[in-house]
């Protein structure tokens, strides 16, 4: 019995994967919004997550947000609609883009159009998140300096044949030009994949001799 208790939890469901990938995306925001700075320090509050230390932040409206962004990625995942998620960083002064974090999805379109389920350890699924969630953390070492006010918009692209609620409106790229590119980890839960890039601005200056 004990074993076919243990070989249930590997049992991956269309929305059980939504809820994995939609809650990841909840804790990647919150924990770019803390690195980058966009927020200061004493707005977030430590929590236990994916066996790591994380932060959220206790702004109601950013909470708000990421908890009606989270249900309708969801939503978007369940439906196999959603091609990627782009967080966006911007200088508040001028609304230029000076990072965009971009979550590539691709979905098992056999999962979303037959209701099979697929099979993947939660443990195994955690270990490639807290890759990922490291990382991240992990950032102020590889990316420049956001030494302006800086604000966040959250981009979803969705295929052509979804309605998009009232609340979301479309939108430019936001695109960096000539942007320098890191790539980080991913994670598989055997339905969504999920490719992570960082692009940001390139400031070139020239050294004096």
């Amino acid at each position: 019995m004990a074993s076919k208790t243990a070989a249930a939890k590997d049992i991956i469901t269309l929305h059980g994967s939504a809820a994995i990938v939609s809650e990841f995306f909840c804790y990647a925001a919150n924990s770019i919004l803390f690195n980058r700075a966009v927020y200061p320090e004493e707005s977030f509050v430590k929590v236990k997550k994916y066996g790591l230390p994380m932060l959220l932040i206790e702004d109601d409206s950013v909470k708000s947000f990421m908890s009606s962004l989270t249900s309708q990625i969801s939503e978007w995942l369940e439906a196999g609609k959603l091609q990627r998620v782009v967080l966006v960083i911007m200088s508040k002064a001028t609304g230029e883009v000076l990072e965009r974090w971009n979550f590539r999805i691709e979905t098992d379109n056999e999962v979303v159009d037959k209701g099979v389920s697929r099979e993947k350890s939660d443990k195994e699924i955690m270990r490639e998140i807290q890759a990922i969630m490291r990382q991240v953390a992990s950032s102020v070492t590889y990316l420049p300096c956001l030494d302006e006010t800086c604000v966040f918009d959250v981009l979803a692209y969705t295929d052509t044949d979804v309605a998009v609620p009232f609340t979301w409106i479309e939108s430019d790229p936001k695109l960096i030009a000539n942007p320098q590119m890191v790539k980080l980890h991913g994670f598989d839960t055997k339905i969504h994949k999920v490719d992570t890039l960082v692009s940001y601005k390139n400031d070139e200056w020239d050294e004096e001799e």
